[in-house]
Order: C-alpha cells, then structure tokens, then sequence
C-alpha cells in the first residue's frame, strides 16, 4: 500500500535533513502496519478494505513528520540508541494520533479537503450518495470518520505498549491536553472570541504543546532521562511550539493552497480564535472591525477573505506575527547553547526549529 509520496510535503521551504531522515524511516514502519492490518480485516469481510485504505492513504500520502522528528532527536539527544525500535515505534505512534486527531477535526469544522483530496467524511458521504444507500449521506460519512479516527487511535495506543511507566504517563497526559485544547478551539469558534490571552491558551494546547514540547518529553523519557534534560527542553519546546502554531495561523489566512492542501483562507470560513486575528482585531478601527466581524459567516466568500487579508496586513498584526514568529524560533535555538543533550542532536534540533519558522505548509 505504498502511497504516492512517503516522505513529507514538500513546500517552498525544502524539510531538513534532520526531518527527512526520520521521516523515510517512520513512513516505511506505517506502512508495514497498515498493509497487514488491511490484509487482515479485507480476509475477514471485503467491505472492510475501503475504511481501513482510507486512513492508510491520508497517513502515507503526506505529513511533515514533525512530531515523531522531535521526539527521535531528544530520544537520541538523551542517549538513546537512534536504532533502538521503541524510539520507531514511539514515532510511528505520534504519527497515527496525528491522523486521529485530523479526521475529527474534519468533522467537527467540516472541511471538505485535507492534503489535498478530499475529507474522509466527505469520502464516504459521496459514496453514499453514487451507491444511493440509505439514510442521510452526511451522517453516514461522519459516523466512518469517526470510527476511522477511532481505530487510528487505538493503533497509536498499540504501538506504546512496553514503554517505560515515565513515558507513559506524558503519552496519556498529552492525549487528554490535545482533546482539551480541540474544545478550547470549538468553544472559542462558536463564541467569535478575539481574546489575545484565550487564543494563545487554545494555540498551545491545541497544537504547541502535542507537537513539540510532549514530542520532546516522550523521547526523553524513553531514553530513561527525561528528569535530567526537561529544564532544556522545555526552555526549547515552550516558545517553539508557540511559533508554530502562528505559522499556522498565517498558513491559515494566507497560505497557497497548492502547499497546504486546504482551500485559501480555511481558518476564516470556520472562525478560528487565533492570536492573529486577536491582534487585527485589537488593533483595527471600526470600518476595519467591521470587515473582521465576517469571519466564520456562513456566506464569506473569495471576495470577504481578500478584503478580510487586507485588514490583517493594514494593522500589522501580520508583520507582528511573523516578528514574533522569528523571535520565538531565535529564543529556542538559543536555549540549547550548553543543554545536556548530545551534539548532532542539537544540531538537528536547531535545524527543526528553522524549518519550523519558516515553513510554507
């Protein structure tokens, strides 16, 4: 089952060595495990393969592969053997919850395309309607997509088993902060929040700390040093994971959609309470506010969005954004000058922390 493209997307900002490396190895684990588990469940009933093909498609078709190359380099920046299969395993595992939490999130914004091609929901809606089955189409595909993030999950679960108590415990807490920061998100999208402070909350537990900072944690911990080297990375891992998620906030309001795979201003049509749109709001006078109120109307259109863009640039708070964004990249680079973690791993760290910054999808 071997996807089109196994390593990460590509963008205008080619991945660094440090990413492709692990990437190569963790896509080539993915897809031992899901071609057995698609032969398994097609021997026991043939209408099994189309759910199980599409999470192997949306796994192996694209992701950058971030998380499982943070945790790989602070597994070997701690000591571990870069061999060792559990750090592969761990990776792997990263990877799946990634898609997990995708897949439902789909749902819940109802996006009609993710990478690209369309939503598994939206997948199995359309064949609803072309086999003309029973019952509500939109239902039908909402219901797979779950099951399909379900089972994605319970994988990435599957992958853990054995790991050293420490690590498990970051593997659970981080699994809870991920679907606490989706509600913070859902909560804030349908209240219009344009808070700064509750943005930036949503922002990290959302996407900051799952990406980067529990990454980082998990390797150390299964590296046996997590105690010893936290301080560290958390110095690394904290503004880090907040740059980020303001790369994807802008990737959000202006992002190609040739490169991120999602239509042209996404996060505006759903509403998203990012700190980007927090500070245009603060910043904007009341012509410009009132441009900003369209955001996640049902009705905005290509035109809104161009004229919602303009409002971003005008009150700087896309200048201010990409400030910050260089900032906090700077700060984490800086924090490794001494951390007790071996050299090629903080020479790769370093390397991930640009692309971070500067990545276009």
């Amino acid at each position: 089952m071997r996807a089109e493209a196994g390593r990460p997307q590509t963008s205008g900002v080619a991945p660094p060595d440090a990413l492709a490396a692990v990437a190569d190895r963790v896509t080539s684990r993915l897809e031992g495990i899901l071609d057995e588990e698609a032969r398994r469940w097609s021997a026991l009933d043939a209408d099994l393969a189309a759910p199980v093909g599409a999470l192997a498609r949306l796994v192996l078709s694209g992701g950058k592969r971030l998380r499982a190359a943070f945790c790989h380099w602070s597994f070997v920046g701690a000591g571990g053997d870069p061999d060792d299969p559990r750090i592969l395993d761990a990776a792997a595992a990263f990877e799946l919850l990634q898609v997990f939490a995708l897949i439902h999130d789909d749902v819940m914004d109802r996006s009609p395309t993710r990478r690209g091609t369309p939503t598994i929901h939206t997948e199995f809606a359309e064949r609803h309607t072309e086999a003309a089955w029973r019952g509500d189409p939109d239902h039908f595909g909402e219901g797979v997509a779950i099951l399909v993030g379900d089972v994605a999950h319970v994988y990435a679960d599957r992958l853990m088993t054995g790991a050293p108590a420490d690590a498990m415990e970051v593997w659970h807490e981080l699994r809870i902060e991920v679907n606490i920061g989706q509600y913070l998100d859902l909560f804030g999208t349908v209240r219009g929040s344009t808070d700064l402070a509750t943005a930036r909350r949503i922002s990290r537990y959302k996407s900051g700390k799952y990406t980067i900072e529990r990454p980082l944690h998990l390797g150390a911990a299964l590296a046996g040093r997590l105690d010893d080297v936290r301080s560290a990375l958390d110095a690394y891992g904290v503004p880090l994971g907040e740059a980020f998620q303001l790369r994807d906030d802008l990737l959000g309001v202006f992002g190609e959609p040739s490169r991120t795979g999602k239509p042209i201003g996404d996060d505006l049509r759903e509403g998203k309470p990012t700190p980007l749109l927090a500070i245009a709001t603060e910043r904007a006078d009341d012509a410009q506010r009132a441009v900003l109120a369209r955001v996640g109307a049902d009705d905005l259109d290509i035109d809104d969005i161009a004229r919602i863009q303009q409002v971003v640039v005008d009150t700087g708070a896309r200048a201010s954004s990409e400030a910050t964004i260089r900032d906090l990249t700077a700060r984490a680079a800086a924090a490794l000058d001494g951390a007790p973690l071996r050299p090629d791993a903080i020479d790769a760290l370093c390397e991930l922390a640009d692309y971070v910054g500067a990545r276009e999808s």
